[in-house]
């Protein structure tokens, strides 16, 4: 007798209890302490609730549904079967390492087959999983998963090149190096050529 097939899942599910706001304050209260300085003085007094405002706008990917804003499609392509390419892409995003910021570009195509989806949802697919804590090769790898999941194109070419505080500002600190990461899938890689069409029309 075979053994039973043995379920994938793609990735673990973390299920939390997000704290109240008193307590987001308060943890940020307790690492203005840690730091050495007093988080009572004027300066500092309205910091907390500075901080965590800013973490609620940084953070809102959590809130987003990327699958939602791809399911608003149009099957008429009349014929469309070459990429559709959007350049430059802001990204804004945090590393899951020490939450600082990495900034940067992206570069996002894919071949519709029998439906495309209007490009401004394209750009927000990026805003949202870019507004969650993870690294930058987890990034690109569930911007292409999104569009490929939900529009069953021919294939999904995603690019990002970001430069990331976490070396600029800390332990190395250098300066103006960029890291670049990519995620092909159907024609996208398993055809070179138009592989190479997206690097060259990505860049300029």
């Amino acid at each position: 007798m075979s053994a039973s097939p043995v379920p994938v899942v793609s990735k673990p599910v973390l299920v939390t209890t997000r704290p109240s706001r008193e307590q987001a304050l308060e943890a940020v209260r307790t690492l203005i302490a840690w730091a050495g300085d007093d988080p009572s003085r004027p300066g500092l007094i309205d910091t907390p609730k500075r901080v965590v405002d800013a973490y609620g706008e940084w953070f809102d990917g959590y809130d987003a549904d990327a699958g939602k804003e791809l399911s608003r499609t149009f099957e008429d392509v009349q014929g469309y079967d070459d990429m559709v390419l959007l350049r430059d892409i802001e990204v804004e995003s945090h590393c899951e390492h020490h939450m600082a910021p990495f900034l940067g570009k992206a570069y996002v195509a894919y071949i519709p087959t029998e439906k495309v989806v209007g490009i401004s949802k394209l750009a927000r697919v990026v805003e949202i999983f870019a507004r969650r804590l993870q690294n930058q090769e987890t990034l690109t790898q569930d911007i292409a998963d999104a569009i490929e999941a939900h529009l069953s194109p021919a294939g999904v070419a995603v690019l990002i090149d970001a430069e990331h505080q976490c070396m600029t500002t800390r332990g190395v600190h250098h300066r103006h190096v960029s890291t670049i990461t990519t995620r092909f899938t159907g024609a996208f890689k398993s055809d070179p050529a138009l592989t190479d069409r997206f690097l060259k029309l990505a860049k300029g």
